[in-house]
């Protein structure tokens, strides 16, 4: 991969990896396993993994067929994903206080770690509106690729990092987190406002 292709898709993957929120999942995926060994929660965080990634990478590809076929315009999906990532970060920096964890399967399968906490709404309106742009292709599927390997990474290594980082200190890189995620939001607002006025108003 040339070095403009390899920046192009960190690029992309930089995004990709705020929306994945890994920090911010990594309480929560361990609150429903509590009652696993860690090896065990290991093996289940990595099946959902494989499971959220190949959701992600189903929607990039099927993603501009679907626009075509619902008469959606690329901006209309810009500002929609826009809006999904900037009440994502809110939520990121302003979390609900911690309550009673909802009833779930003890061993949660695709749902709810493959999808939504990973492969959520979010996510799968960014991977489509990267996907739909004309010159993605390998790009975008190199981006995902990264955000995901980065994501693996962090939840292999979650039962030792909660204990290392705490609750507070995963708190805290999940604000920051959030922080950037709003300037992305805002950023593909902007593109997808543009992207609008250029190319459906004009024409």
């Amino acid at each position: 991969m040339e070095l403009t292709q390899l920046s192009k898709a960190f690029e992309i993957a930089f995004p990709l990896f705020l929306i994945m929120d890994p920090l911010g999942n990594l309480p929560v995926c361990l609150s429903m396993l509590q009652e696993y060994s860690p090896s065990r929660q290991r093996k289940i965080l990595l099946r959902e993994l494989f499971f959220a990634l190949a959701i992600t990478i189903m929607f990039m590809y099927l993603g501009t067929g679907l626009l075509k076929a619902l008469n959606i315009h690329q901006s209309t999906l810009r500002i929609a994903g826009g809006v999904i990532l900037f009440i994502i970060s809110m939520k990121m920096i302003f979390p609900k206080p911690e309550s009673a964890t909802d009833e779930t399967e003890k061993d949660p399968f695709i749902v709810p770690i493959a999808v939504p906490l990973f492969a959520g709404p979010s996510l799968l309106a960014a991977v489509m509106v990267y996907g739909s742009k004309g010159d993605a292709g390998l790009n975008v599927l190199s981006g995902v690729l990264i955000a995901w390997g980065m994501s693996f990474v962090i939840m292999m290594t979650g039962p030792t990092m909660s204990r290392v980082l705490g609750k507070r200190g995963l708190r805290a890189c999940e604000r920051l987190m959030g922080l950037i995620l709003i300037l992305l939001s805002v950023q593909m607002l902007e593109d997808g406002i543009a992207y609008y006025i250029s190319n459906v108003i004009n024409h």
